[in-house]
């Protein structure tokens, strides 16, 4: 790789991190006893010039683990029926064994030492997965136990805006509301709206530091 290449990778870009884009549908807001029920996961790659943007996509329908609770409120918002077999919904571990596979081949493509989670208030998807994996009991994962990149926190400085869908329409992003709340479309519009943050900081002249 030459000098060029390695300066435009996401290798160099994030000190070695790995950036996945998460969004999670869940039954309400408690990481260890509330099901998650949706997961879409965006990975991301960069040009030979350095310009960030998405490359493959994940998506599933989640079965709700075993003694979880599903909240009223939580599903009247997503309006997701958790027990309808037309979702196609699979187990977490399946769920998770597809995702970790797929984000360890990108790392090891892109020879990253590990992958940090990227998404929307981020800590949210960062404590569901965290729980989830713990509860199948994998040992060795590759995201980190608790950096994360938060395009809410990343669009209030660069865009004075910290809901996603605001944030999006603030950076130029076409938004359907109607789609909104969907794991596969959130995720989508996480991964476009972080990449525009970190291309227009590169546009600017922040990226590469002088």
């Amino acid at each position: 790789m030459s000098i060029n290449q390695e300066c435009n990778s996401l290798k160099k870009r994030f000190r070695g991190f790995y950036p996945v884009v998460i969004d999670i549908e869940t039954a309400g807001f408690n990481s260890q006893t509330d099901a998650l029920l949706e997961i879409g996961v965006h990975t991301l790659s960069m040009d030979q010039q350095g310009w960030l943007k998405k490359e493959s996509c994940l998506h599933f329908h989640v079965i709700p683990f075993n003694g979880s609770s599903i909240q009223p409120e939580a599903i009247a918002f997503n309006r997701i029926d958790p027990f309808n077999p037309l979702r196609g919904a699979i187990s977490e571990q399946e769920a998770l064994y597809d995702i970790i596979k797929k984000v360890n081949k990108g790392m090891e493509i892109e020879n990253c030492t590990r992958s940090i989670i990227v998404a929307h208030n981020a800590s949210f998807d960062h404590n569901f997965i965290m729980a989830a994996i713990h509860r199948i009991g994998i040992k060795d994962h590759p995201f980190h136990p608790f950096v994360t990149f938060d395009t809410a926190t990343l669009s209030g400085l660069a865009l004075g805006q910290t809901v996603l869908a605001k944030s999006c329409k603030a950076a130029g992003l076409l938004f359907d509301n109607k789609q909104a709340h969907s794991a596969l479309y959130d995720s989508q519009k996480t991964a476009e709206l972080f990449c525009e943050l970190v291309n227009r900081w590169k546009r600017l002249g922040g990226w590469p530091l002088i």
